[in-house]
């Protein structure tokens, strides 16, 4: 059994929980303290994900998110870990560039945003050269595959992928071929518990799963859908470990309500002049506002 890392999370830490066959847990985030709480909670991978497009700045789609966007925010996650491994995902038309322009971007996330690596979707035979470039740059690189996000207008939506024979088969080679190509693990979203149960036996590389049943080496949630801070649909995958949006609603009510009535600030909550400095505050403002009228005189 792999003793849990207390060092930084790497490559081959990841590969060799995948022999010892123990599950890595990955979760998204997008700011600092909850980078900070996921890095202390022991999750393996920290996905700056262009999934922040719609859960932190309202996006119908990823795909608005420039890469201005997720270098930002890549920042303040890699400032927050201490032992996660950081992925910087790479945004829609950051990587559909020139081999020189897409490895100019990927290498953004390492040099600016502090990250360890880059996800990019899909395995076309551009992607794959792709691939093999950023790995030469010395870049690691984790594929997905399955339902692509950034690939929803093409997709028609946001559907399971790979219940047909010919897409099954186009899901598994393009794994593969992610292997091949020197990916360290490939994300598996949205395909049928079987076939990620088979795509992850045939890879060397780890497997990280969502939406993909429980036979993958990993898994990764969006961490708003899991703390219950996503309001609108959720996919069947999704298990909300906490409801923090009853929370948050009820304590801001709470709030307005005492604010309204006055209950709030208490005395605890007030910083006072000394006693020798009583008088502080009334002559300051006989010299600042003279004898002008107090309001309701």
């Amino acid at each position: 059994m792999v003793k849990p890392s207390t060092d930084r999370v790497t490559v081959c830490y990841l590969q060799e929980l995948k022999k010892q066959k123990q599950k890595i847990s990955a979760l998204t985030a997008y700011d600092y303290p909850v980078a900070r709480l996921l890095d202390e909670a022991g999750v393996d991978i920290i996905l700056v994900g262009d999934s922040l497009g719609m859960v932190v700045l309202g996006y119908e789609t990823t795909l608005p998110v420039t890469m201005e966007e997720m270098i930002h925010h890549t920042k303040a996650v890699t400032r927050a870990r201490k032992r996660a491994m950081v992925i910087g995902d790479m945004p829609y038309l950051s990587f559909h560039l020139s081999l020189r322009d897409s490895i100019e971007n990927a290498a953004r996330f390492i040099k600016e945003g502090g990250a360890d690596g880059v996800k990019l979707e899909g395995a076309s035979p551009a992607r794959l050269k792709l691939v093999e470039a950023l790995v030469e740059a010395e870049i690691p690189v984790m594929g997905h595959v399955g339902l692509t996000p950034q690939s929803v207008r093409k997709i028609g939506g946001f559907r399971v992928q790979g219940k047909e024979a010919g897409q099954a088969e186009a899901i598994f080679r393009g794994a593969l071929a992610l292997e091949k190509a020197g990916a360290f693990s490939v994300v598996l979203e949205s395909v049928p518990a079987e076939l990620a149960a088979e795509i992850t036996s045939a890879l060397k590389i780890p497997t990280i799963g969502i939406g993909a049943g429980p036979h993958c080496d990993g898994q990764i949630l969006v961490v708003n859908d899991m703390l219950g801070l996503t309001a609108d649909y959720l996919p069947r995958f999704v298990k909300k470990y906490a409801d923090l949006s009853g929370v948050i609603l009820t304590a801001v009510k709470n709030y307005v309500a005492d604010v309204g009535c006055g209950s709030y600030p208490e005395e605890v909550h007030c910083y006072h002049l000394k006693k020798e400095n009583a008088g502080l505050a009334r002559k300051v403002r006989q010299k600042v506002a003279g004898k002008r009228r107090q309001p309701g005189s």
